[in-house]
């Protein structure tokens, strides 16, 4: 039971985590375009319920495994994986829309490039995943897996490691300058 409690409260940190920088990106490209109008009303918006999305589905992926309730696990990996590559897409459109005023331009086709990374692995993941419904050996290392749930997995983890890569490039807009005057009286 403290095994289950523990995985469920790192499951919510990862989670809250992902959506938390989903927000704060939302916030920060709403107050970007407040100043200088570069986005439709409604982008931003789209782009953080999508986002939000997928991070429900990658609580649902890791809350039911694939082999005991099979349907359910490939529906979240559907939304985690559908959405966060249509996010993370959205996210590089709102980068290029808002060049050169609020991110530079090499970040935004470093961004786009793992957005189409992603969405070519993510498109051969779930024809493999269809695939693997086949009957065979799913255990690793008791026997070789089928050819379809490999390159299933291969690209589920190339898709995995985009989105840790694509969260990465908000380091610099994420970075906030502060300065604090604090009159000092000499006494």
């Amino acid at each position: 039971m403290i095994f289950f409690v523990m995985d469920f409260e790192l499951l919510l940190c990862f989670l809250s985590s992902g959506a938390a920088t989903m927000y704060v990106r939302y916030k920060i490209v709403l107050e970007q375009n407040n100043r200088s109008a570069f986005l439709c009303r409604y982008f931003n918006s789209v782009s953080l319920a999508i986002g939000i999305i997928g991070c429900i589905g990658m609580g649902i992926v890791a809350s039911f495994q694939e082999t005991s309730v099979t349907k359910v696990h490939d529906a979240g990996a559907l939304a985690t994986f559908g959405c966060g590559v249509i996010y993370i897409l959205l996210q590089s459109i709102i980068s290029y829309k808002s060049c050169p005023e609020w991110n530079r331009r090499v970040i935004c086709h470093i961004r786009m490039s793992i957005s189409v990374l992603s969405c070519l692995a993510v498109f051969p993941s779930f024809r493999s995943a269809q695939s693997r419904s086949v009957p065979g050996p799913r255990c690793w290392g008791v026997t070789q897996p089928s050819p379809y749930h490999q390159a299933s997995a291969v690209c589920e983890w190339i898709v995995a490691f985009g989105f840790v890569t694509f969260f990465l490039t908000f380091i610099r807009d994420f970075q906030v300058g502060i300065t604090i005057d604090c009159p000092c009286n000499d006494v």
